[in-house]
């Protein structure tokens, strides 16, 4: 396996680039021609496991989804490819929608699943917030509490900043939380500069995600602002649809934080002939 910068959450060493689900589970945040393209063109384990090997091999042996067999089928195929343990960490939602009491349900299949971490879905934990008095919800304390109890690592999952400032203030059981991340905004709850201030005041890692802004981003513009702007104790989650991409994303993230030229060739057209 490769060496990949680690951090750590909640006791446990993990990458610091995390291979995220979205391009491969067929959640696009564009059309829904193009999430119907990416199902049909994941259409098997295999073809996931083919690109989150290509993480794992590298020493990025994290992904984050929901809670499935699928995913499960996926994630033992590059377990079994690489001989490397893979981190998996589940956002499950309530597996029937605005029913809180079937959370336990969600949980339990996590775990039975093999999640390793545990965090709420954004649909669940953003309701519970407490603004007014700037902690978690009891109801949203006792989702954590279950999570713990069922031996996985509890955190958040959210699209908002507020979560930290709840789960800081109140001292929540949460080891990190997951928040979008990207240069022009997209999907994030306020300016990116207000952003960087709540991810350096944060107690816990951060766990961005969104770093290109699901597509509409350039690599060479959207990973330097991530990788340059967070702690050296915060994280980065990307999705690819080919194992090519995996390739570059990982090379591009390395040579930022090592403070080099990344190897990756430029793609070709016609139009810049005269410059080479």
């Amino acid at each position: 396996m490769g060496s990949f910068p680690r951090t750590t959450i909640g006791g446990v060493s993990v990458p610091r680039l995390v291979c995220g689900s979205n391009w491969m589970l067929g959640y696009s945040h564009w059309t829904e021609a193009k999430d119907r393209f990416i199902k049909e063109l994941f259409d098997t384990p295999r073809k996931i496991a083919d690109v989150v090997e290509v993480f794992a091999r590298a020493g990025c042996n994290a992904y984050m989804s929901m809670a499935s067999e699928f995913v499960r089928d996926a994630l033992r195929e590059v377990e079994q490819r690489t001989g490397v343990e893979m981190l998996w960490i589940a956002t499950p939602s309530y597996p029937e929608w605005g029913k809180p009491d079937t959370w336990k349900q969600a949980v339990e299949n996590a775990k039975n699943l093999g999640a390793q971490f545990c965090f709420p879905h954004q649909n669940v934990t953003d309701p519970l917030l407490d603004l007014p008095n700037r902690r978690l919800q009891p109801m949203l304390v006792a989702h954590l509490a279950f999570v713990r109890e069922m031996g996985m690592i509890p955190g958040l999952s959210s699209h908002t900043p507020h979560a930290i400032i709840c789960s800081d203030e109140s001292e929540a059981d949460v080891a990190t939380y997951i928040q979008p991340y990207n240069a022009i905004g997209f999907l994030c709850h306020i300016e990116t500069d207000w952003l960087q201030q709540c991810f350096r005041n944060a107690k816990k890692p951060v766990l961005t995600i969104k770093p290109l802004a699901a597509g509409r981003l350039h690599p060479q513009a959207g990973l330097p602002f991530v990788w340059n702007t967070l702690r050296d104790c915060d994280l980065v989650t990307i999705g690819t649809m080919c194992s090519y991409e995996a390739e570059e994303v990982i090379e591009m993230s390395l040579a930022l934080l090592e403070a080099r030229e990344a190897k990756v060739k430029l793609q070709f057209t016609r139009s810049k002939k005269a410059l080479v």
